[in-house]
């Protein structure tokens, strides 16, 4: 394996930015220093006027293998999210099959492990009917990142709507709980209402309408009782409205955290305002809402409330996103994008970059218990990305690798890009170029 030498980067980890060279050695970090004398056989890259991050983990994303590979493979988006400077993921089980048995939830390993660009770790699925299979993940808590419940909609069977079933699983599991709240009573309730107002005539705009801030907020509550009262691992997904965020609070350090939540980049930019120029194509669950939720939700980033930013990558083809509103899917493909946009929003002065790598890379190493990963640390994995803050990237049909091949970002310029991504010591992305000899590695965790 080729050895690294980066020579005067700008090194953000754990809350400072320091000028220094970082050796990069066999998979791992090798060493941080100002001047780093090298003996033997190392490819030196010049850092100055860069800046090099942990690489990105995102804990939520829809990869659509097995079974929905016209959509997305986990080959072709795990290589769309080094392109971005994501060098780790966590993938949701929603696919066809569900992964709701251990032999399916194994299988989508295997497959990462032979074609997945970026680390990996998949979630065990949640049905009404599958506890024995879910708890069975108790053994395996050191090689899976959580159980998810839909405890709103979802594709299939995965919708979780009975209360046994939730007690069961809040009260015995010993892996993170990750939760998708939309009450779906709520829901169909003002489906039905809308339908009867407007019949064919709904368009994304009446969508956060429809899966409206109370469906967000009592399913979250819900989901906050039983974790209570059970002393579960919580982590709520997307949160996407101003009024859950006083379900979480930020007097305690994210390692102690008992409940954690999640917000996704389009949450953060993007409003209701906005299905007027992109329709479809941002419609999502939860939805994107009006622009008062966007303003609390960064409010409740900065000061710690929401811990991890995420994306909650899920690609439809185009087809699908220009059917009428009723048969359009939920989902936008974000991953390769969502570290390039948080930069822009670093040099709008909105957020810091050191904020920016503790939500995206430090606190879901944190929250997950990740072993090794989410920091530039000397013998942690050398998962790390250069960004350029100031080389402009525009975003093109033939520099999108999502399979779905679209963005809404396409046509927007980003103004900071990422030139090279290391996963495991590994140069898998250098300035549109791919190495794709090596394959990412399966996550480990550090947990009791």
């Amino acid at each position: 394996m080729q050895n690294y030498v980066i020579r005067n980067i700008s090194v953000v980890n754990e809350g400072r930015t320091t000028v220094q060279d970082v050796l990069i050695k066999d998979n791992r970090i090798e060493k941080i220093a100002p001047n780093i004398t090298v003996n033997g056989n190392y490819t030196e890259i010049n850092g100055e006027g860069k800046h090099l991050l942990p690489g990105v983990i995102d804990d939520q994303v829809h990869f659509r293998e097995p079974g929905l590979t016209e959509k997305a493979t986990i080959y072709s988006e795990a290589r769309a999210a080094v392109a971005g400077g994501t060098t780790s993921f966590m993938e949701m089980p929603n696919t066809k099959p569900a992964a709701l048995t251990q032999e399916l939830l194994e299988d989508k390993y295997q497959i990462a492990s032979q074609h997945a660009l970026a680390n990996y770790s998949f979630f065990m699925g949640a049905a009404n009917d599958n506890v024995e299979e879910i708890l069975k993940t108790n053994d395996k808590k050191d090689r899976v990142c959580g159980v998810k419940i839909f405890m709103g909609s979802s594709t299939g069977n995965m919708l979780v709507d009975n209360y046994l079933t939730l007690e069961t699983v809040f009260s015995n599991s010993e892996l993170l709980i990750a939760t998708h709240c939309e009450d779906e009573k709520i829901i169909r309730r003002n489906m039905e209402a809308f339908k009867q107002a407007k019949g064919d005539a709904l368009t994304a705009a009446d969508h956060p309408l429809i899966r409206d801030v109370e469906a967000c907020f009592e399913s979250s509550l819900v989901a906050i009782q039983f974790a209570q009262k059970h002393h579960a691992r919580l982590h709520i997904l997307h949160i996407s409205t101003a009024r859950e965020l006083q379900l979480f609070g930020n007097m305690m350090p994210l390692a102690e955290k008992r409940i954690t939540a999640e917000v996704c980049v389009h949450h953060l930019h993007f409003t209701a305002d906005d299905y007027a120029q992109y329709g479809n194509l941002i419609k999502c669950n939860p939805a994107i809402k009006a622009p008062e939720n966007r303003d609390g939700l960064w409010e409740a980033l900065l000061d710690d409330r929401l811990d991890i930013i995420a994306t909650d990558h899920a690609p439809h083809t185009w087809a699908e996103k220009q059917l009428p509103y009723l048969q359009a899917p939920s989902g936008v493909p974000l991953v390769q994008h969502s570290l390039p946009l948080m930069l822009q929003y670093v040099k709008q002065g909105k957020i810091s970059i050191e904020k920016v790598v503790e939500k995206m890379s430090h606190a879901p190493a944190i929250c997950f218990q990740i072993k090794d990963r989410g920091y530039l640390r000397e013998g942690y994995y050398a998962d790390c990305v250069i960004v350029d803050m100031n080389a402009p990237a525009t975003v093109e049909k033939q520099n999108i690798y999502y399979k779905c091949g679209w963005s809404p970002f396409e046509g927007h310029t980003f103004p900071a890009s990422v030139t090279h991504t290391f996963v495991n010591g590994h140069l898998v992305y250098e300035n549109g170029r791919f190495d794709e000899s090596v394959k990412g590695m399966r996550m480990l965790f550090d947990r009791e």
